[in-house]
């Protein structure tokens, strides 16, 4: 293989199993000047597998902004560094993005080294469509939060994934439940390790079933239909339920759900449609 040039290397890194551990992943990580590891300690055996020499420096959620520029000075001034993350590629949901950015800015080469990723291992055993698909990485912790990205995927016509540790996947799974209705979906658990687990079903299966909560997890979740909703009979069914005595907002969640349409879009359907008071 030729020699490196100057650059930041974004390389992908194993999600488990070692032996995915790419030949170019390899080069990269033993010639570097500079390793950025989200965590050091959790790379070290990678790191030792791959012969790396490099001087390693932590870039994690909580310093990047700060230790961008001074990495990449490191690249300005001719070295090689390389960005990981604890595993798979650095950006999803994991450290990298505001260095990246900053190397655009300053017009420092930035080269990709592809690899693993738990985002495309989860999509290629789920079952579900991969002609289109949406990232969402981990769900919000707060509720008000959660319901309102829910609410905004929920119309969808790509196939979802998400993140989720796994001693979190059966609360992922009720919120998901309640936020897009019963959809086909799998639940990727500790891919490429030994412990590997895929389970396929609706969400209302997946969620009333034990699971193992120990590592880290995938959600792939089926997309909304293709096709819009049919305008006059989810009008008709707003009808029947304001006639009802339904609740605006317990309405608008339930149809949103039956018509697999933005809760928003039929709670605006509802505010039209609803009888108002009528004045002197």
């Amino acid at each position: 293989m030729k020699a490196l040039t100057p650059a930041l290397y974004v390389v992908a890194t194993p999600i488990g199993n070692l032996q995915d551990l790419g030949a170019r992943a390899a080069q990269v990580l033993a010639e570097a000047d500079v390793i950025a590891c989200e965590d050091t300690r959790t790379s070290a055996p990678l790191l030792s597998h791959a012969g790396a020499r490099g001087r390693r420096v932590a870039l994690h959620d909580h310093n990047e902004d700060r230790a961008a520029d001074a990495l990449l000075d490191e690249v300005a001034a001719g070295r090689v560094v390389a960005l990981i993350s604890d595993a798979g590629t650095p950006l999803l949901s994991d450290p990298g993005f505001p260095v990246v950015r900053r190397a655009a800015e300053r017009g420092l080469p930035v080269v990709s080294v592809p690899g693993p990723s738990a985002l495309l291992a989860a999509l290629c055993v789920a079952g579900l469509p991969t002609a289109r698909f949406f990232f969402a990485g981990f769900l919000p912790d707060r509720p008000a939060r959660r319901l309102a990205l829910l609410d905004e995927l929920s119309a969808l016509a790509a196939t979802l994934v998400f993140y989720a540790p796994a001693r979190e996947v059966p609360a992922a799974l009720a919120a998901l439940r309640e936020g897009l209705g019963d959809r086909r979906a799998a639940v990727c658990r500790e891919l490429t390790k030994l412990h590997e687990e895929v389970r396929r079903g609706t969400l209302a299966e997946l969620a009333a079933a034990e699971h193992v909560l120990l590592g880290e997890a995938v959600i792939v979740v089926e997309g909304a239909p293709e096709a819009a909703a049919d305008a006059d009979a989810l009008e008709a069914a707003v009808r029947a339920g304001l006639a009802a005595g339904e609740p605006p907002s317990a309405l608008a969640r339930r149809l949103a759900k039956e018509h697999r349409v933005a809760r928003s879009s039929v709670y605006e359907r509802i505010v039209a449609l609803r009888p108002r008071d009528g004045g002197g």
